[in-house]
């Protein structure tokens, strides 16, 4: 449909590329043609629009066969305007200047004209064979409704040209369709059941082949089986032989190894035994000429040591006695001296007084005590450091 637009009293139409557009003005006529634009006064303008491009035109109707039969025809047929000028003169194309719709409806004039050209050949061709051919022969009844629609004058007097004519399906009613499909379905189903059944036997030739096959291939296991044991038990055999000269081989070199060994840790402890030997002898040697040493460097400081007290007086001797045996003693903290103590003293030192009566030599002791037992015996006093009296 063309668009039309209001500017105060005027109209803008704007075609389609699809359509064919006529404007009259007074009787006249102004412009015509596709794709059209123009301003027009709607007062005295007669628009007419026909579009020109390809229309599909679908067909359903019922026809007859030879033997009465009831048959449903599906076709298309696909036309187009091709003289838009003679359309219009002879179809009502015309639209309203003002909104620009349709006046009437001519396409469907046109459609109702292809649906009668074109039923009327395909109802005389069904209706002169039977059902089975008209059922399968749909390209003559194709042939005959192209042959009808381009040969028509109608057609080319609205100026309609027909693009092509197409026979989609023909189809008997659906008890009919069936009917005629049982056998088929039969024949079919023969078919799949002799399918089924050589499937059947060739399932069971494969099974059979397939148990041959295994029977063979479990005594070729057993026989090989067999072979895999014999050939165990002679590598078993030969594996203890390999193991008992490995023993062998093994047991010899550990004696000569131990031979050896033993030969050297002889000669090892031989010459060990007689290095000790050496050492000890070293050693007693030693030992000996250090104690020999010790000694005679021991006796010589003894006789330094009598020689210098020798030659000391018998008081200095006497402190020194004294100095030494008090050094020996424990620590006293308190001393009390009875009369029993000091008598019984005196008594044991008396005797060492060359002669001398005890009495006398008690009141030697009693004056003073200066010369002392330890004099009279000729002692020789030592140090206090008591180094030397452990030797």
């Amino acid at each position: 449909m063309a668009d039309v637009t209001r500017r105060l009293f005027l109209r803008h139409l704007r075609g389609a590329p699809t359509s064919w557009v006529r404007h009259h003005d007074r009787g006249r006529v102004r412009r015509e043609g596709i794709g059209q634009s123009f301003w027009y006064r709607p007062l005295t303008a007669v628009l007419s629009e026909v579009p020109v491009d390809d229309r599909e035109l679908p067909l359903l109707f019922h026809a007859h066969t030879a033997d009465f039969a009831d048959v449903t025809v599906q076709a298309t047929v696909t036309y187009r305007v091709a003289d838009p000028a003679l359309a219009s003169a002879r179809l009502d194309f015309s639209i309203d200047p003002r909104t620009g719709k349709s006046r009437s409806r001519p396409l469907d004039q046109i459609a109702t004209l292809l649906a009668e050209l074109a039923q009327q050949p395909a109802l005389d061709l069904l209706a002169r064979v039977p059902l089975a051919e008209a059922l399968t022969g749909i390209a003559p009844v194709r042939e005959a409704v192209s042959a009808a629609l381009r040969d028509e004058p109608r057609l080319a007097d609205v100026g309609v040209a027909v693009v092509s004519a197409r026979v989609v399906a023909i189809r008997p009613e659906p008890e009919l369709e069936r009917a005629l499909q049982t056998p088929t379905r039969e024949a079919v189903q023969v078919q799949a059941d002799r399918a089924t059944y050589a499937r059947r036997a060739q399932a069971v030739e494969q099974e059979r082949a397939i148990a041959e096959n295994e029977l063979q291939n479990k005594i070729e296991l057993a026989r090989r089986e067999q072979q895999l044991v014999e050939q165990h038990g002679a590598n078993s055999r030969r594996k203890v032989e390999l193991d008992a000269a490995a023993e062998l081989a093994a047991a010899q070199g550990k004696a000569e190894r131990e031979k050896v060994a033993n030969a050297a840790a002889a000669e090892r402890a031989r010459v060990l035994a007689a290095a000790e030997a050496e050492k000890e002898r070293i050693l007693t040697a030693a030992r000996a000429e250090g104690v020999r040493e010790v000694g005679l460097a021991e006796a010589e400081a003894e006789a330094a040591k009598l020689a210098g007290y020798a030659q000391l007086p018998a008081g200095v001797l006497q402190a020194l006695t004294l100095r030494e045996l008090a050094g020996q003693l424990p620590a006293i903290g308190q001393l009390t001296v009875t009369p029993d103590v000091l008598t019984d003293l005196l008594t044991r030192l008396a005797p060492t007084h060359g002669g001398g009566n005890p009495a006398g030599g008690a009141g030697t002791a009693a004056a003073g005590g200066r010369t002392g037992p330890a004099a009279g015996r000729g002692a020789v006093p030592r140090p206090r450091g008591g180094g030397d009296t452990g030797r």
